[in-house]
């Protein structure tokens, strides 16, 4: 059939069928596809050893001749060895990767991620990408600029601190890498490395090490609540932050005295079990249980997560002292033991270290677990903490066992 505007209008779908084409006799590959109430001009062509079909658009909206023309045109661009379909199909991947938005390459680089990284590495990566850059979520990656990451930088500099900022800075570019590698963006676009670092200029050297007279500061700065309760056990039980701040009551037994931390939380992937002095169990007895939840401190489903703020916070009640980072209490809390004499390799047991006497030949001979030397540092770690607080000489003897 030779198509005409008269002839298109009066086609209609055969007996039994939904779907049926009509070919015009005098352009091959040219036809009108019914499809229910529906008509659209369409073309049918080989590219390779593919055949394609392409609708030219709906018979009410574009002309017999218009879609003739058209037709026309890409038949042209076939006989010139051009493929149409391939090269739509290009544009509509390059305009769905446009508009792929920080959240939605944010939730497939966490994907990716989840199975390569620590848990508690996976866990500040999703905060990082997740809270922090939350409120540009909804923003096309391809289209946010450094002014936005900057603004938001600031903010999270007021709410959570300068490290906070600075991590999920490095978190950000790190994801926008990623995307560039998998081609969700193009080549080049990462605004991240052009923004300032929040700790530019700022020693961060990790030597830091609190004085007794510091840490007795620190402590009685500590108010009574959750993220209090959490600093005075990081002081007292040497532990790394997230150690204590996802610290679950099914790792505690107050009843024997021990806090557990497992393999999967531990960074060294070995479990880690200390006896604590009566100082720490009893900031623990103190805290009230929430109901159906594990978690000792905080109310998300990770534990305790705003870090930054309250550390913030403490360091403007601390007045002029010196700023400090929480892993600071960690190192002071090794040293402090080192310097009331106890010896180093139980001080590398209480912080569940693989090095010095646990390390290479030496760890795999020595599989002393140290439960009881540890039990000792600790108690005398906490007399020495408690003597510093109620401004008492701290003695650094350790008496002689019957």
């Amino acid at each position: 059939m030779k198509l005409t505007r008269a002839e298109v209008d009066k086609l209609t779908l055969p007996t039994g069928k939904s779907d049926h084409f009509v070919w015009d006799d005098a352009m091959p590959g040219f036809g009108v596809r019914l499809r229910g109430p529906n008509k659209s001009y369409v073309i049918q062509y080989r590219a390779g050893r593919r055949q394609r079909r392409e609708s030219l658009g709906d018979h009410r909206k574009v002309t017999l001749e218009a879609a003739r023309i058209i037709a026309r045109k890409r038949f042209a661009a076939i006989e010139l060895g051009d493929d149409p379909g391939a090269e739509r199909r290009a544009k509509r991947e390059a305009a769905s990767a446009v508009v792929l938005t920080l959240g939605d390459v944010a939730g497939r680089y966490l994907d990716a991620k989840r199975d390569t990284l620590r848990p508690s590495t996976f866990k500040s990566t999703e905060r990082n990408l997740n809270v922090h850059f939350g409120p540009l979520a909804s923003r096309p990656l391809a289209e946010i600029k450094r002014v936005e990451i900057a603004a938001r930088l600031g903010e999270i500099v007021k709410r959570f601190g300068r490290t906070a900022a600075a991590r999920a800075r490095s978190t950000l570019s790190t994801m926008f890498v990623w995307a560039l590698r998998e081609g969700l963006v193009e080549t080049g676009q990462n605004p991240v490395t052009l923004v300032n670092d929040p700790l530019a200029g700022i020693d961060t050297s990790r030597d830091k090490v609190l004085s007794d007279s510091e840490l007795a500061a620190v402590w009685r700065a500590c108010a009574d609540h959750d993220f209090g309760r959490a600093v005075k056990l990081l002081i007292l039980t040497g532990c790394r932050r997230d150690e204590i701040g996802s610290l679950r009551w099914s790792e505690i037994d107050l009843s024997a005295g021990t806090l557990t931390v497992t393999a999967e939380r531990s960074k060294n992937r070995k479990a880690h079990v200390l006896t604590l002095p009566p100082m720490a169990l009893d900031i623990l007895k103190s805290i009230p249980r929430r109901p159906d939840r594990d978690f000792v401190f905080g109310l998300s489903g990770q534990g305790f997560q705003r870090w930054g703020a309250y550390t913030t916070a403490l360091r403007k009640r601390l007045g002029d002292m010196p700023p400090f980072r929480l892993h600071d209490l960690r190192r002071s809390a090794a040293t402090g033991m080192c310097e009331i004499g106890i010896q180093p390799h139980i001080v590398e047991a209480v912080l569940n270290h693989l090095s010095g006497h646990k390390a290479g030949v030496a760890g795999i001979y020595n599989r002393a677990a140290y439960t009881e030397p540890m039990r000792i540092a600790l108690q005398r770690w906490a007399d020495h903490v408690a003597a510093i607080i109620d401004g008492r000489p701290a003695s650094n003897v350790m008496p002689l066992r019957a």
